[in-house]
């Protein structure tokens, strides 16, 4: 099966604390080469998040997939993490805080962790702490919150907005030692209720952006022994994939409009395509004990385990790629007449044969969600 997740050159491209030099990169990369030397070797955050559509276009160019291209959107991102982050730590250090107390993990939630972010995400991030004596918790506490302030103030100026769900390391829902993120996931997969299900999703998908990785990964052991045992929270999160319908008619046929559409033939690729995708790969991972956060990373190891067999998951991976595809194009429209970067697509601007894949993946997706939740 030939799913895109494979190591690659390209996940080097922002893998360092600066921007990659034009000048060394090869003549056959020229339209990245101008992007980058239009950028500028030190930009501030906003102009590089600014620069992100600059950055896509000459991906496109380039004609690398498109889920490529979110991997990358993803990659840039963190690097925007990564510099924010430092800026705080830097500021905390001159003003008198000094280092870090004890060691600790940002984390990146939702399509930035499974690096399949599109244009004009908020922010999803949590922070994981290293244990340390409850005699220490308005320092140490205090501490990670003044950081955790910080660098969610600076992301948000440069133009990526604070979570409207507050989600965010700043708050201590989402700022927790690890112990406690033990502690909280057991409490949330103990029995079967709506809104501990809904909070668990959002940090099910998470990966490490800054600071000690075997925090990360110490919260996945614990979220690879414990979630599938606990039966009656899965069946939960299984009931809830039926409020993410894809957007098919009972007769299988593609249905616009509905609530907050622009007009009658807009429909939400993302809500009623993506997400109902994601969200049944997950509790299928889940279930399995598989570890990585990528939906296609997920549906390979599904495959490895005999869950999945290999046409199904390279039908699926192709469907989400062509879903990515339809949305950054549709995104990219968008901002160049002046709107934002949504999950729409107007299907009057597809073709018919467009529309006729577009359907045929919406029903893969849809057979799919369905057949994960009969299990």
């Amino acid at each position: 099966m030939r799913l895109l997740h494979r190591a690659s050159p390209w996940r080097d491209l922002f893998a360092d604390d600066t921007l990659p030099d034009p000048s060394r990169l090869p003549a056959l990369l020229a339209p990245l080469c101008t992007a980058l030397a239009e950028l500028g070797p030190a930009p501030s955050l906003a102009e590089a998040h600014a620069w992100q559509g600059r950055l896509v276009e000459a991906l496109e160019r380039l004609d690398l997939p498109a889920g490529r291209i979110c991997q990358l959107i993803s990659d840039h991102n963190d690097w925007l993490y990564r510099r924010a982050i430092a800026l705080s730590l830097d500021e905390m250090i001159g003003q008198g805080w000094g280092p870090p107390p004890v060691a600790y993990c940002v984390l990146t939630l939702g399509s930035a962790a499974r690096h399949e972010s599109l244009l004009g995400p908020d922010q999803d991030n949590a922070m994981i702490v290293a244990d340390y004596p409850d005699a220490r918790h308005t320092e140490i506490d205090g501490y990670f919150q003044s950081l955790g302030e910080r660098f969610t103030a600076r992301l948000d100026e440069a133009g990526i907005p604070l979570c409207n769900g507050h989600v965010m390391a700043r708050w201590p829902m989402w700022r927790k030692c690890l112990s406690e993120w033990r502690e909280q996931l057991a409490i949330w997969s103990a029995e079967r209720r709506v809104k501990r299900v809904q909070q668990a999703n959002i940090l099910l998908d998470f990966q490490p952006v800054h600071g000690d990785a075997s925090l990360a990964e110490a919260l996945r052991d614990v979220v690879v022994e414990r979630l599938p045992k606990a039966g009656l929270f899965l069946d939960e999160m299984a009931a809830l994939l039926d409020e993410l319908p894809v957007a098919l008619d009972r007769f299988g046929r593609l249905v616009g409009g509905g609530e907050g559409a622009p007009h009658e033939r807009a429909v939400n690729l993302k809500r009623q395509g993506m997400l109902p995708l994601v969200g049944a790969v997950r509790l299928l991972a889940l279930r399995h004990g598989v570890r990585p956060s990528d939906t296609r990373l997920r549906l390979a190891d599904l495959v490895a385990k005999g869950v999945l067999d290999s046409r199904q998951a390279h039908g699926l991976a192709a469907a989400l790629e062509r879903l990515q595809a339809r949305l950054l194009a549709a995104q990219r429209r968008h901002l160049a007449g002046g709107g934002g970067a949504d999950g729409w697509v107007d299907l009057s601007r597809l073709e018919d044969d467009e529309r006729l894949l577009l359907r045929h993946d919406l029903q893969v997706i849809r057979r799919f969600v369905r057949q994960v939740g009969r299990r």
